[in-house]
């Protein structure tokens, strides 16, 4: 069921936005992908852009706002502190090899990392997905044909990851424990022309993707039905996250916009 929701332009003539997450205070932080940039849209709706000299990507906030962000120029997972305004690079490879090209990453209920590593995987299923533990990278998922979009279901026993290029979500039981996925199978087939990118989970367990060249956010629920699809302005959505009051925010890439999708739903917390 494809729904009228309203809509509000927050951000106009962006280059190439993703991301994006809230803050503890509320703040909204994305990313401009080809321009380079973190950005703070704060509450006072003061827009503020921090460098990274990379092509920043998916971003997740820890308990101390501190801004994760994969770079997929610099193949690293850096970490942003906003009070010191200072960068550094907490992973660059996994069993020594370079990271390829990392996309998009998630806490789970441990603080363990979760990040994708597409590479060159669109017509090659060389993709893979890395758990950062203590500073060190495994590899629990191979051979996918671009790996991206990510979310941990509310109790963190699940995790869901977009296969971009098979138009497909895969999911999986977590054990944070040994930051192991387990029983991972195919879930939910989304369509494209491209497919799934990045996603978020509502506070009842239904999971927002925004679905790369289809123009719409589809919502999933948590029997793997698709339950609801909202229209957006532009075709090109790359991720999704919910404010702390409820509401939907989308990084769209090909008008370059920060969108609101004033639903009044609430979602999980990122912050973990």
């Amino acid at each position: 069921m494809t729904k009228d929701n309203k809509i509000q332009i927050l951000i106009e003539r962006l280059n190439f936005p993703e991301g994006p997450a809230v803050d503890s205070v509320g703040n909204i932080w994305f990313v401009e992908q080809q321009g380079g940039d973190l950005v703070r849209f704060s509450v006072e709706n003061k827009i503020t852009r921090y460098p990274t000299n990379g092509s920043p990507n998916g971003i997740a906030i820890d308990t101390y706002d501190h801004v994760w962000f994969c770079d997929s120029q610099n193949n690293c997972i850096s970490v942003f502190e906003p009070k010191r305004e200072s960068t550094r690079i907490v992973c660059d490879n996994v069993n020594g090899t370079p990271l390829d090209k990392p996309n998009d990453l998630a806490f789970d209920d441990s603080g363990n990392l979760i990040f994708t590593c597409p590479g060159n995987s669109r017509y090659e299923p060389t993709g893979y997905v890395c758990a950062l533990v203590k500073g060190k990278a495994k590899k629990i998922a191979e051979h996918k044909y671009f790996p991206n979009g990510l979310a941990f279901t509310a109790a963190g026993k699940e995790l869901i990851i977009a296969e971009t290029y098979k138009h497909r979500l895969w999911k999986g039981k977590w054990n944070s424990t040994s930051a192991t996925w387990l029983d991972v199978a195919p879930w939910v087939e989304v369509g494209g022309p491209i497919g799934p990118d990045g996603m978020a989970f509502d506070e009842n367990n239904n999971l927002y993707v925004a679905v790369f060249g289809q123009q719409r956010i589809k919502v999933i629920s948590p029997q793997g039905i698709i339950i609801e699809e909202i229209l957006l302005p532009g075709k090109n959505p790359t991720n999704c996250a919910f404010l702390r009051n409820g509401g939907l925010i989308v990084t769209e890439a090909e008008r370059g916009e920060l969108l609101w999708v004033d639903n009044k739903i609430k979602g999980i917390s990122l912050c973990r």
